[in-house]
């Protein structure tokens, strides 16, 4: 079963077939996508981001959640894992949020919730950020979680026809004081 869980302004649902075109404002926004690994020009094309979150899970190796308001039930964005690897107790995560709801601490409440899932109840010994380099947001986002800079993975990945430089973040489960 699909493990939802809630904050006290926010519930974190299993994206499903219906929040296609939620996937698609957020992974076409032109404000979400200069430091996003992917994004899509149509919502047909989208149809693989929603492939990806299903296969995630029922291939075990990670999970998606949106993110919805408690009161209005408006989705603001997406917070989830995947390269989970049982074998090293590890995995990445990654975020979005719609631009209208940035600056309100909600990115930090909600990876706040999915470590402590990640920590407890999947029993992770090393959770993994990688940020493109320049998106100072998601750094401060991962370094108040508690996040170490382990180094810059140069020219890693391509992007727009350019290579780009990645931080690798991590956080070990004996770095949280209380799990």
């Amino acid at each position: 079963m699909f493990p939802d869980f809630q904050t006290s302004r926010f519930l974190f649902r299993q994206i499903v077939p219906e929040d296609q075109s939620f996937i698609f404002e957020g992974l076409s926004h032109p404000q979400v996508i200069p430091h996003y690994g992917v994004h899509y020009k149509t919502l047909e094309e989208t149809s693989l981001q929603m492939h990806y979150y299903n296969q995630l899970w029922n291939e075990q190796t990670g999970a998606w959640w949106k993110i919805v308001d408690r009161w209005t039930f408006e989705k603001v964005g997406a917070v989830g894992y995947n390269n989970y690897s049982s074998l090293h107790k590890k995995c990445e995560v990654g975020y979005w949020l719609l631009p209208q709801h940035w600056h309100k601490g909600i990115m930090s409440e909600a990876l706040a919730q999915v470590i402590f899932y990640l920590f407890n109840e999947k029993k992770m010994h090393r959770i993994e950020a990688l940020i493109e380099e320049g998106n100072v947001l998601s750094c401060k986002v991962v370094e108040k979680a508690g996040f170490t800079m382990e180094g810059t993975l140069r020219d890693y990945e391509q992007k727009n026809n350019r290579y780009i430089s990645l931080r690798m973040y991590s956080l070990l489960a004996t770095d949280i004081k209380t799990v």
